[in-house]
């Protein structure tokens, strides 16, 4: 008897066409995942920037306010004396404690000096034939360009001697009298919180000492 032979099964050939399909399939389904992932990174970023960017706060007369005056030891009022800028940030310093001891806003002036006496880098040049208020003009710089002032309104608040909020507050001061602005002198900042006619006031005003910030600053707390 005759054995029949063994059917040969001819190889299926695969079409590429699922294949073709199914890599599609894949590529889409990757760029999709990238574009989700891209789109939440842009909206957290957006998101961050945000937070981080505060809203500027908003001074009003309703708020209580401390000037120490419109410039910060140099020249200021020893003039025949140049503090350098290390001297300047402590006598700044201690003009903001104060103003967080007494919760009030602190009146920032508007301007530093770099005076090339305390340069040594000799970066600025020394001007003669000019008005005082030229001199000052050239051997300083504005505040904001050396401090973060939004960043340290976080802390204490802040407005500058040249805002128009300033002036605002300067002149409601001046018409309210005494009851809108106290000029002291040999007061400690314990006397100035304690004392409610001195507490109540829309501003204090600190200028009336002869001494500088430093030395006005070292006097209050050494009578605290």
């Amino acid at each position: 008897m005759a054995t029949p032979k063994a059917l040969k099964l001819k190889p299926r050939i695969r079409s590429p066409i699922p294949v073709m399909i199914l890599g599609c399939i894949t590529a889409i389904a990757l760029l999709f995942l990238f574009s989700s992932l891209n789109s939440t990174n842009r909206f957290w970023f957006s998101s961050a920037k945000t937070h981080l960017k505060k809203k500027a706060r908003e001074h009003s007369l309703h708020d209580k306010y401390l000037y120490w005056g419109d410039r910060i030891d140099c020249p200021g009022k020893h003039c025949d004396s140049c503090e350098g800028l290390g001297h300047q940030e402590s006598s700044l310093r201690c003009a903001l404690e104060e103003a967080i001891f007494l919760n009030r806003t602190f009146v920032m002036p508007s301007r530093m000096c770099i005076n090339p006496n305390h340069n040594n880098k000799g970066i600025l040049h020394k001007v003669d034939n000019v008005t005082a208020e030229e001199r000052w003009a050239a051997s300083s710089c504005t505040m904001d360009s050396l401090y973060d002032i939004d960043l340290i309104s976080e802390t204490v608040p802040v407005i500058l001697d040249n805002s128009d909020a300033w002036h605002l507050i300067l002149s409601t001061s001046m018409k309210l009298g005494d009851r809108g602005v106290a000029h002291v002198e040999g007061l400690t900042r314990v006397d100035l919180k304690e004392d409610s006619h001195y507490s109540n006031l829309l501003l204090i005003n600190r200028t009336a000492s002869p001494l500088s910030w430093y030395l006005m600053a070292y006097d209050s707390i050494l009578s605290d």
